[in-house]
């Protein structure tokens, strides 16, 4: 059987006609298609494949030859674990992840011969427990679509699987961001202990970006990029910084001046010094204090933060559940773990 290509418009109309039960099957022409409500069966009679209307209907729609990508519905960039530093390490079994920060202390000093007031120097120990939960979601296809898609040489499965992987992915995303406070997982837009820098008002009275003129948005990236490194005496220096979306397009097209071809973003990123990558992030629209925009700077290292993901997507074997098979997927995640959190530091009302 070769392959059937049909007007998209008679194919629309078609699946109304069948949607809506209009289909007369006391005309029939075999062999061809003609879209009018005394011959719909048609097509459906002269495959002599499916013994229903509806079976060869969902066939049909098999054959359209319209490109799949182009009738996907666009859905919004996951940039959690591009943006932060994924780890497997711990076992997929794990409940919990335990990690331990040490903070040193100890003076030194000039001794004599006969010295018995050495200062003493100690290390102290802070545990620190997080949780580790699994993220579920399934797909199935009964045994007749199985047939079908012998037939028609379609893996039907293939697009529920990724919708399945999809949706996985999504609230693997979001509980990177917002954490999931139900069960105690932190996000690391708002994670404890971070460090807050308050973005100053421009000449226009107010924090926007859109309101300030270039040096003030560049007076903005450079403060809470020195909060860090002054907060920490120099041990700890950003080199990531992530914007809303408009922010980042505002500063990437905008140049210094009307007479200068630098833009804001070229600009900051040559006289910095420290930072590497400016990125944008959506989940930071209406993120801070009052909805106001907010934006972040942190060291993209996992010695400093990291998402923790014991156990990656995995779907397990096909089970029978009656006439359809069952197809369970699982990843098990911790969220973010933050070791420095004052090496990470947030500005809100830009």
């Amino acid at each position: 059987m070769g392959q059937i290509i049909l007007d998209e418009n008679k194919l629309a109309s078609l699946l109304a006609a069948v949607s809506n039960n209009d289909v007369d099957t006391s005309v029939i022409k075999k062999d061809e298609i003609q879209i009018n409500n005394d011959e719909l069966t048609s097509f459906h009679l002269s495959q002599n494949v499916f013994t229903d209307v509806n079976t060869s209907i969902f066939f049909l729609r098999e054959l359209e030859y319209i490109q799949r990508q182009t009738r996907d519905t666009k859905q919004k960039k996951l940039k959690g674990m591009m943006l932060i530093p994924v780890s497997t390490e711990a076992p997929e079994w794990s409940e919990y992840i335990t990690y331990r920060r040490l903070t040193r202390v100890g003076l030194a000093k000039v001794i004599t011969d006969y010295a018995h007031d050495f200062p003493r120097a100690d290390v102290y120990r802070e545990e620190f427990t997080i949780k580790v939960k699994g993220l579920g979601s399934s797909y199935g296809y009964s045994k007749n679509e199985i047939l079908q898609a012998r037939q028609t040489g379609v893996p039907l499965d293939r697009e529920r699987a990724t919708s399945c992987r999809r949706a996985i992915d999504e609230f693997q995303d979001d509980i990177i961001w917002n954490g999931e406070t139900t069960y105690g997982i932190q996000g690391f837009i708002s994670y404890p202990g971070i460090t807050s820098y308050t973005v100053p008002n421009g000449v226009a009275g107010t924090a926007d970006w859109a309101s300030k003129v270039p040096d003030e948005i560049l007076a903005d990236m450079n403060g809470i990029v020195t909060s860090i490194i002054s907060t920490t005496n120099g041990i700890e220096a950003p080199d990531t910084m992530l914007i809303p979306i408009d922010q980042w397009r505002l500063i990437a097209t905008t140049r210094l001046s009307d007479s200068d071809s630098e833009t804001i973003l070229s600009f900051f990123l040559k006289t910095n010094g420290v930072i590497k990558t400016v990125d944008w992030s959506v989940e930071l629209n209406a993120a801070g204090a009052g909805g106001t925009d907010r934006f972040m700077v942190y060291p993209k290292t996992p010695d400093v933060v990291r998402v923790e993901i014991p156990k990656m997507y995995r779907e397990e074997p096909p089970q029978q559940k009656g006439m359809e098979f069952e197809v369970v997927a699982e990843q098990r995640t911790a969220g973010i773990l933050v070791y420095y959190p004052l090496a990470i530091a947030y500005g809100d009302g830009i």
